[in-house]
């Protein structure tokens, strides 16, 4: 099975298309959460979600529009856009986000595998680096876990006492770009698929990966998006305009 895995949109409808329409051949999608928040497509987002996603975890950002979560951790850029992201949303999608599961989730042919938002430790707790990886990959009971919240795009590893890190290592600024990604069998992995509507790793292209469960390894991409549209999106809706720009940086 070929699964299609996305994480973090933040209401960025021109990346998720982008994403969508340049993920090769996949049988299933599995959505790590914070699928609003920052963008200002929220309704089109969660709706486009709904049709292609079967399953889902929650995110920090879904858990604070819909009110299951209090603004006072959020700065307040995100605070605002969490607010009026509440603002904007039908009933149907407000209430279908207050109803996401938290992680972890698995898919019940594959138990080995398990998703979650942050950590399987903390759904909220940010893996930024592999001191951070070290204590779930210690106690991981799974083969790999795949998860989101940094919006960096990457994988922690770990074998008996010793961990690794493995970053994407693209060659190009503005095209469609793919990095292969073997594992092994012998080793517990934590992997993040990237942002879609918001990457933070200095790169703006919208991620997301494929997880090949027969060949037992992950395909990164990375998709150039009509940032325009979104960054004008957003100064339509009157949000902070700090939420367009630091779009074209990948901050």
């Amino acid at each position: 099975m070929r699964i299609l895995v996305l994480s973090d949109i933040h209401g960025n409808l021109d990346a998720l298309e982008a994403c969508l329409a340049s993920a090769e051949r996949y049988d299933i999608v599995v959505n790590l959460g914070d699928i609003v928040g920052y963008g200002a497509s929220p309704n089109e987002v969660i709706d486009r979600s709904r049709e292609v996603g079967k399953y889902f975890v929650r995110g920090n950002h879904d858990k604070a529009t819909s009110g299951l979560m209090d603004l006072k951790d959020f700065n307040p850029i995100a605070g605002l856009a969490a607010l009026w992201t509440r603002d904007q949303l039908t009933p149907e999608n407000l209430q279908w986000l207050r109803g996401l599961p938290q992680g972890p989730v698995q898919i019940p042919d594959f138990p080995e595998i398990q998703f979650v938002h942050g950590s399987p430790i903390d759904e909220d707790e940010y893996v930024v680096t592999l001191h951070d990886a070290l204590a779930p990959l210690a106690t991981l009971p799974l083969a790999v876990t795949f998860f989101g919240h940094t919006h960096l795009q990457g994988a922690f590893s770990f074998k008996t006492a010793a961990g690794d890190a493995f970053r994407p290592p693209y060659k190009t600024i503005g095209q469609n770009e793919t990095t292969q990604f073997a594992l092994k069998k012998d080793v517990r992995y934590l992997i993040n698929p990237g942002s879609v509507g918001q990457p933070r790793d200095g790169d703006w292209r919208a991620a997301f990966a494929i997880f090949d469960t027969e060949k037992w390894a992950v395909t990164f991409q990375r998709v150039p998006y009509n940032l325009k549209s979104a960054q004008d999106r957003i100064f339509a809706a009157n949000l902070p305009q700090r939420l367009a720009t630091r779009l074209a940086a990948g901050r």
